[in-house]
């Protein structure tokens, strides 16, 4: 909240003597580069249109002025050129102390307007500095508690890093408000990518991207499609590095950012199906392929409210034209097109969501895992742990969910579970290679869980008494032991029900736990 209030200040308590600078977004130059002037390659070389070259209203600097140390321009020249790009006049008096201090750090220009450019409008320029501090503590005092043992408590985290596409440089979220458009792409074939050192990132850690993609033109298709921040995992997100030196803040990093990425893809989300930068493709084999969007686990939660396809060409497929009754010129196009319009958040949807993971594919098993953190609705969110088990993560992963989702693991999937708790299925025997129910819209009941003793109990409608019969002895000491449940409503002439594990989700279930069975229905309709 303390961010929130002092940039309500920046933006607000302004005097009138500020007015040049309240209106200056009016008076941006309009930026203007090219494929070429970033690259060195010809426009018309580059198949996407939006990657070619970009002229907009966005305050966007080439990259000639990004690389340039502010050593090289001096505290006159970088406060020249920050007045020239944002359209004020600030003096050099109260802004000197950064300045100088970005010219000794040996800065360059993109990193000092990336950090600068988001309180330049603050009332007292010399109290910019405190400011930056101010953002950074509140940022770092967040992250510490949420934390908590091996639970995020803190679900809606923002990320640690965005990429200013502006600057072109990746900065700590804090220095910003603004929401990042996230980018959703599937990683290539090791063979058809390659590690590249760039300073966008500041060389923190090789970039992994396919080798016929640029960063540089993904910027220019993101501002072209009018994002101003993004989120783009191999430049925001800490990146394995064999033998690095820095692998060991890698791991404990990533137990809390690889959780929360979900958050991200809630509202707009930028998707390459081709790979990332390149441009869409469609040929035979590509949506059978283990590389292919569709088929990943991590973009299971890369699904937003809007879908924007990047890398898209006039010839591409998302402009092929149907001839008949929904079908498109060919059975591959037919196919891509189903998949596309299949794609969908999966709200409320545990079954549905589950069955669409058991599809995808991962180089890290527990990745399966972790990427159903956010379209299981948690309540809180396991710490990632690269080597930890699958039923561990799973187990983590369902005791961290809100009751209500859990409570359809006790009464609407039909099988007992195979691991110590008979009430949910295990993962790897079950969950991952089992047929899965249908969802149920509307359940009322609940399954608390404990974290401190690890016991679970039902909060719902329960049918008080009822008789067991056909109650089988089992073959094996300790096997549980199964029968029928007969319920006789209480209103003269209904009859009576029998049902059993696998009775209709919509009636009720009984689920028989140890030496003790434990009676429920999914609503209070039962004997109606």
């Amino acid at each position: 909240m303390g961010i929130k209030r002092k940039i309500e200040h920046v933006d607000v308590d302004r005097s009138n003597n500020d007015l040049e600078d309240r209106y200056r977004h009016y008076r941006y130059q309009p930026a203007k580069f090219s494929a070429f002037t970033e690259t060195g390659q010809a426009e018309l070389s580059i198949e996407v249109p939006k990657q070619r070259s970009y002229t907009g209203p966005r305050p966007a600097i080439p990259c000639s002025l990004t690389d340039t140390p502010c050593a090289t321009l001096g505290v006159q020249g970088v406060l020249n050129r920050l007045n020239a790009i944002l359209g004020t006049s600030r003096t050099s008096r109260k802004l000197h102390t950064i300045l100088k201090d970005f010219v000794e750090r040996n800065y360059d220009f993109g990193t000092a307007y990336a950090l600068l450019r988001p309180v330049w409008d603050i009332k007292n320029p010399s109290n910019i500095q405190d400011e930056l501090r101010t953002r950074e503590g509140e940022d770092r005092e967040r992250r510490q508690k949420a934390l908590e043992g091996n639970r995020i408590v803190d679900p809606d985290l923002t990320p640690r890093r965005v990429w200013d596409l502006c600057s072109n440089r990746v900065v700590p979220s804090w220095i910003t408000s603004k929401r990042p458009t996230p980018i959703s792409h599937a990683w290539v074939d090791e063979k058809d990518r390659e590690d590249v050192l760039t300073p966008i990132n500041g060389k923190e850690w090789p970039v992994p991207i396919p080798k016929d993609a640029d960063l540089n033109l993904i910027r220019i298709e993101m501002l072209n499609l009018g994002a101003e921040y993004a989120w783009l995992d191999v430049l925001c997100l800490r990146q394995k590095e064999e033998g690095g030196p820095r692998e060991d803040l890698r791991v404990e990093e990533w137990r809390l950012d690889v959780p929360t990425i979900g958050r991200v893809y809630r509202v707009e989300v930028v998707t390459y199906l081709s790979g990332l930068g390149r441009p869409l493709r469609l040929k035979d084999g590509d949506l059978d392929s283990n590389r292919n969007w569709f088929r990943r686990a991590w973009t299971l939660q890369e699904v937003g409210f809007k879908h924007i396809i990047a890398g898209d060409m006039p010839d591409g497929p998302m402009h092929a034209q149907r001839i008949d009754g929904g079908n498109y010129e060919t059975a591959l196009l037919t196919r891509f097109h189903k998949e596309l319009n299949s794609v969908e958040r999966h709200l409320d949807h545990i079954f549905a969501a589950l069955a669409n993971m058991q599809k995808r594919m991962s180089t890290n098993p527990v990745d399966k895992v972790a990427g159903l953190a956010f379209p299981l609705r948690p309540h809180t969110i396991p710490a990632y742990h690269e080597s930890e088990t699958l039923e561990d993560a799973w187990t983590a992963l369902v005791n961290a969910m809100v009751p209500r989702m859990r409570a359809r693991f006790l009464l609407v999937y039909p099988e007992v579970g195979l691991g110590c708790k008979k009430w949910r299925p295990t993962w790897d025997w079950q969950v991952m290679k089992q047929p899965l129910p249908k969802d149920v819209n509307y359940l009322y009941a609940d399954v608390e869980h404990d974290n401190k003793t690890d016991e679970d109990w039902f909060n719902g409608p329960c049918i008080e008494k009822g008789y067991v019969r056909v109650f089988n002895t089992g073959s094996v000491e300790g096997r549980d032991r199964c029968g029928e449940l007969v319920v006789k409503d209480s209103k003269p002439q209904t009859g009576s029900r029998t049902h059993s594990k696998s009775a209709s989700p919509t009636d009720f279930r009984y689920l028989k736990i140890c030496t003790h069975c434990l009676v429920m229905c999914a609503h209070p309709t039962i004997g109606q």
